[in-house]
């Protein structure tokens, strides 16, 4: 025991005679005798020039240095600077083999970092060039503390507690003069006590930055409690409360909040991360989540929520310094909301109970993400949207305007797909909505199929009720060439053109139920092309329908009225001209529209007609003929004589449809000579059916004569 006592005692002894010889030489040496010492030393392994000004001083209990007023200057030009220094050490936590910081204290920091017009950065010139074996000998040195660390880093937890830190006053600058920008980090702060790892500490930072490409000023407040575990793999944020202003050109030079908030863990062991009430907020948009990560690899597993709660987009464009998004109707924009519940297996991101609101518009549903392949499935059912709400405003004459060919032709044409876009494309959508309103037509029960791989995009399904009748049709674009392929068929059954055309482009020429089947191939990626390149074939056929704003039958009767060189005597001829069917096929080459055989069934009159359609150019160039077949008004300068029985009278239609669709049509007089001709020819066979007829008359009647006078007289021989 007195062995003991006596090891003990001289441990004490030491301990003491240590204390005591650190304490005297603290006293004794003076550390600012050694400032032109430490300059040089400093000179002489970098390219730093040290300029020592102010007082260095240490302290014993704590133990601790100071340095006041150092400044760093590289190539002539201040490259750091530092107002004071203080660094203390509680003295017994050494003595314990448990280092506990008492004091850190960093105050008028001041960095200067520039990078010239090569783009190289002024601090890789602070340490002079190095041989290659020096080189060499570094690397090797780095490894071997490297493989060190390795080895000793399933030793024993840190223990590691500081007292206070305290940063102030920092600033830090930095300019590329290869591209002109240049950032300022100004007003820096940092505030930390009973910084002990396994416990929570406060942490306060506050910040100033300002970019000059674009201007932009951001003043930043950050406060939270912070926590970490001896092996500092596991960290934890609570009560985190950020808050940045920023102003500047992004913003229009107004003033934006952006805001953070909750709480947040991490498990670097157990890779794990955890969201609790997290919340994020830009102006008047706010994002709230709960999110819980496992694996930080390439395959994690995500389950929580995110919710973007109720907000006006114009209210966010105008708090942001954007401009305002102009539309048809002012009140749109003004309620969008997102929800979703996160889930699925590791590698994948699946969202349920999805919901997206846009203003009286709500789409529910569900989706998912696969981070393997970026594969995207969506499947939603919207209620109803109103598109037209949406467009720009239209201003007076807009549709003319758009409709000339030289305003279609002052600004480039662009691209409308794209295609290496596509290429990378994986999708499987389904998209439902109870009803449409675009372009002033009303659509409802909507379906829409899409998928996407291998650069071949297929709208699969897109069908839905349209005015009293249906439609669908189907869509192919072929995106692995730079010229892609598209493939467009469709099929309507009943639509009713009248309300249609109406609700289109307020056009009432056309009324009856539409059938119509359109195969349709074409190649390009601009409209031009996609027109000049198109190849198939309408068919159409429009039941018991009418043409609007023109009489037909009022047109054949003044034709038959020629003929019969009398006068129309009907004044109310009516506005309308009805038919049983309409048929014939439109053949697509590029731009232009073929008919050959069109065909409708009138009131004693048959319609028939050809002619092209130029859509480049908006102009109809037709043929149509009315053929008489029967008897087609009760005017009698209309009679129906043998003279215009299946005579065919001559209509016209020509000129720019999109301009003045009613006064396309008129009576053709040119082509009236024919229709003379055949009413001539018919008048001929009549005067000579007539001749005919009378000889044949005339020859029976001698006939009969000479019979009842040879029959008379033998009568008479009989009875005499």
């Amino acid at each position: 025991m007195k062995a003991v006592r006596y090891v003990l005692i001289t441990l004490v002894a030491l301990v003491i005679l240590a204390v005591a010889a650190v304490a005297i030489a603290m006293a004794v040496i003076d550390p600012n005798d050694y400032k032109p010492q430490i300059e040089q030393a400093v000179e002489k392994q970098t390219n730093l020039d040290l300029i020592l000004k102010g007082d260095i001083g240490w302290s014993f209990i704590p133990l601790g240095f100071e340095l006041n007023s150092v400044e760093a200057t590289l190539e002539g030009d201040r490259f750091v600077a530092l107002e004071k220094l203080v660094a203390q050490i509680d003295f017994w936590s050494l003595i314990a083999m448990s280092p506990r910081v008492n004091t850190f204290v960093l105050d008028g920091l001041d960095a200067r970092l520039e990078v010239d017009e090569q783009g190289n950065g002024n601090w890789t010139r602070i340490m002079p060039g190095k041989s290659a074996g020096e080189a060499a000998a570094e690397t090797a040195g780095t490894q071997e503390e490297q493989a060190q660390e390795d080895q000793g880093a399933g030793g024993e937890p840190l223990n590691f507690n500081v007292e206070n830190v305290q940063i102030s006053n920092a600033q830090v600058h930095y300019t590329d003069k290869s591209t002109g920008q240049s950032v300022t980090l100004e007003n820096f702060t940092v505030n930390a006590s009973n910084i002990t790892l396994g416990s929570e500490f406060p942490l306060e930072i506050g910040f100033r930055v300002a970019t000059t490409q674009p201007t932009l000023e951001v003043d930043g407040n950050i406060s939270a409690r912070l926590a970490a575990n001896e092996a500092l793999n596991e960290f934890a944020v609570s009560g985190l409360k950020a808050v940045f202003d920023m102003t500047g050109e992004p913003f229009g030079s107004k003033e934006v909040t952006a805001e953070l908030g909750g709480s947040a863990k991490a498990n670097l062991e157990n890779e794990t991360a955890t969201l609790s009430d997290f919340t994020a907020s830009l102006a008047n948009l706010s994002l709230s989540t709960e999110l819980t990560v496992n694996g930080f690899g390439d395959k994690p597993t995500l389950s929580g929520k995110v919710s973007i709660a109720d907000f006006s987009l114009r209210k966010l464009l105008s708090n942001l310094g954007q401009p305002a998004v102009e539309t048809r109707d002012k009140d749109v924009l003004e309620a969008l909301a997102f929800s979703t519940s996160i889930s699925g297996p590791a590698g994948k991101v699946e969202l349920s109970d999805l919901t997206i609101k846009l203003d009286d518009t709500t789409f529910n549903g569900s989706g998912s993400y696969n981070l393997a392949d970026t594969g995207i499935v969506f499947n939603l059912q919207g209620d109803q949207l109103n598109a037209d709400r949406y467009l720009p405003p239209q201003a007076e004459g807009d549709t003319k305007q758009a409709a000339t060919p030289e305003k279609a032709t002052t600004s480039p044409e662009g691209d409308l797909l794209p295609l290496e876009t596509i290429r990378g494309l994986l999708l499987d959508i389904d998209l439902g909505l109870g009803q449409l309103i675009v372009s002033n037509l009303t659509i409802k029960e909507i379906k829409a199929s899409t998928t996407a791989k291998n650069g071949l995009l297929k709208v699969d399904e897109f069908s839905g009720k349209l005015y009293e009748g249906r439609f669908s049709a189907n869509v192919t674009i072929d995106a692995r060439s730079d010229n892609p392929k598209w493939t467009i068929g469709s099929d309507v059954t009943n639509v009713q053109t009248l309300p249609l055309l109406t609700d289109l482009a307020d056009v009432d020429m056309l009324g009856g139920g539409a059938n119509l089947k359109v195969n349709v191939t074409t190649t390009g990626n601009r409209i031009s092309a996609l027109r000049s390149n198109a190849d198939g074939q309408v068919s159409f056929n429009l039941a018991e329908g009418q043409f609007r704003r023109m009489n037909l039958t009022r047109m054949a009767c003044q034709g038959i009225a020629l003929v019969n060189q009398d006068q129309l005597t009907t004044t109310d001829w009516g506005t309308s001209t009805p038919f049983n069917d309409m048929r014939g096929t439109l053949n697509i080459n590029g731009n232009t529209l073929n008919n050959t055989d069109l065909v409708a069934s009138l009131a004693g009159m048959r319609l028939e007609g050809k002619g092209t359609i130029d859509m480049e150019q908006s102009q109809l160039d037709y043929e149509a003929g009315l053929r008489i077949v029967g008897e087609i008004h009760r005017d009698n300068a209309c009679r129906v004589t043998e003279y215009v029985e299946n005579v065919v009278i001559p209509v016209e239609c020509r000129g720019n449809f999109a301009e003045d669709p009613a006064g396309l049509c008129s009576f053709d007089g040119s082509r009236f000579r024919d229709t003379l001709k055949t009413i001539a020819e018919n008048a001929a066979r009549a005067k000579v059916k007539e001749k005919v007829d009378e000889t044949r008359t005339k020859a029976e009647e001698k006939v009969k004569e000479k019979l009842q006078d040879k029959l008379g007289d033998k009568l008479k021989g009989l009875f005499n």
